[in-house]
């Protein structure tokens, strides 16, 4: 396991990272820092400490957020022509769906 130097609202830490996980782990640094960050600068909150406990707070939120959209589509499978809307307003849905049709249209007895 390396060490690597990340700056999270301009001060450093040094943080321990997996071998091959550091594009990650800075990835979710530039979240938290972003997060920080902009809850300092609305200006109400001063406390390093309240605003990290808020960051983690919106970040534990929006994760949530995320896995229940994920289960609510996995559960309730969209119709073709909301799929179709899909891939005009979010690229990566559009990619996935691309991926699906391609993956299924070999094999005529699933539909």
């Amino acid at each position: 396991m390396k060490q690597i130097e990340v700056q999270i609202m301009g001060q450093s830490y040094l943080l321990g990272c997996p071998d091959g996980g550091e594009a990650q782990l800075r990835e979710a640094v530039d979240r938290v820092d972003a997060a920080m960050c902009k809850i300092r600068d609305a200006g109400k909150v001063k406390a390093r400490d309240r605003i990290a406990v808020l960051a983690s707070l919106n970040l534990a939120f929006d994760l949530a957020a995320q896995q229940a959209a994920i289960a609510a589509a996995a559960a309730a499978p969209a119709p073709v022509a909301a799929a179709a809307d899909t891939t005009e307003t979010d690229p990566k849905a559009g990619q996935l769906i691309q991926r699906l049709d391609q993956a299924l249209a070999g094999d005529g007895h699933l539909l």
